[in-house]
């Protein structure tokens, strides 16, 4: 009625106290809609992102960042410029598994195939893959070797980013050609860094595989903790006594392998520097192997050692 005061508006359109009028009672309806929960999850969100922000201010991590996305942007476009012409040594895997199967020999194999040219009493190890189609058992090969590939790229980057960045640009052809050609060696160096986190037994039967399939793994022993060298060793053993009770299968293996006549260098095999990453990472001072005074520090403790263990 004309002449009466206004009635006060009723509770809840009436502003928060201590904020601007009108602002206050949206902040404050926003509020009543989030349960507690999911603004403590907001909250580490948002704290997340502030601190991967902080993260990109550092120099270092921009370059190391941006050398990456190039690397393996120019390993995509390879890949998919190749199209069906990759995966030849693969491919030479899985036919030999097949042609074995088949009573037929996998070391002369018929057709556009390349040998098979590793330890026969290997091929049932690539039986469970070798029996998928081929158009799968090439997706799951390359996909499953870049998603390993990218775990190791992770765990190092994580401890030092721009060494891996450049280290991952440096080793960018090698990684692309084996990714090209499907050959074994980048399985091979993922499972040389398996063996460094795995228990004694499994990280020697990792290494004595990867070793007696190219022998260039010899060379990475002295990475394998202590336990898992001696293992090592025993499973190399034992992988030299499997070849010799097959040996005339293992001697139609050697001349197959030696049949290829000359060859190129093998800038591939160059990706087996990779396996030494979390060896190197994990020392306190990854660098001190370059120095000299290292190599005659390990020299002289190798000549204790093996002055202490000679007889007399």
């Amino acid at each position: 009625m004309r002449g009466m005061p206004d009635a006060p508006p009723p509770p809840e359109l009436r502003p928060v106290p201590g904020t601007v009028r009108g602002r206050g009672r949206i902040v404050a309806d926003l509020s009543d809609l989030l349960s507690g929960p999911t603004r403590r999850r907001a909250g580490v969100f948002r704290r997340a992102l502030r601190r991967e922000a902080s993260r990109l201010r550092d120099h270092r991590r921009l370059i190391a960042i941006c050398l990456l996305a190039l690397t393996f942007s120019l390993l995509a476009a390879g890949m998919i410029g190749r199209g069906d012409a990759a995966g030849a040594d693969a491919r030479a895997y899985w036919a030999g598994v097949r042609i074995w199967l088949n009573g037929g020999d996998p070391y002369h194999p018929t057709g556009p195939f390349l040998p098979y040219v590793y330890a026969p009493w290997m091929l049932p190890l690539f039986a469970p893959w070798a029996l998928l189609p081929w158009d799968v058992a090439w997706f799951a090969w390359r996909v499953g070797t870049i998603l390993l590939l990218l775990w190791t790229v992770h765990w190092a980057y994580r401890r030092r980013p721009l060494p891996t960045a450049i280290l991952v640009a440096a080793l960018g052809f090698p990684v692309g050609a084996n990714l090209d050609t499907g050959n074994i060696n980048l399985q091979l160096t993922l499972m040389l860094w398996a063996a460094q986190f795995s228990g004694p037994r499994l990280g020697g039967l990792l290494w004595a595989l990867a070793t007696w399939m190219k022998w260039i793994p010899v060379l990475l022993w002295p990475v394998l903790p202590a336990a898992a060298r001696r293992w090592g060793m025993a499973w190399l053993v034992a992988s030299i006594a499997l070849s010799i009770i097959l040996l005339p299968l293992t001697i139609v293996q050697f001349q197959a392998l030696f049949g290829f006549g000359a060859r190129p260098v093998r800038l591939d095999y160059l990706i087996y520097l990779w396996a030494a990453i979390p060896w190197l990472y994990r020392r306190a001072d990854p660098w001190d192997v370059i120095r000299p005074a290292t190599w005659r520090g390990w020299t002289r403790d190798a000549v204790r050692t093996v002055r202490r263990r000679a007889p007399g």
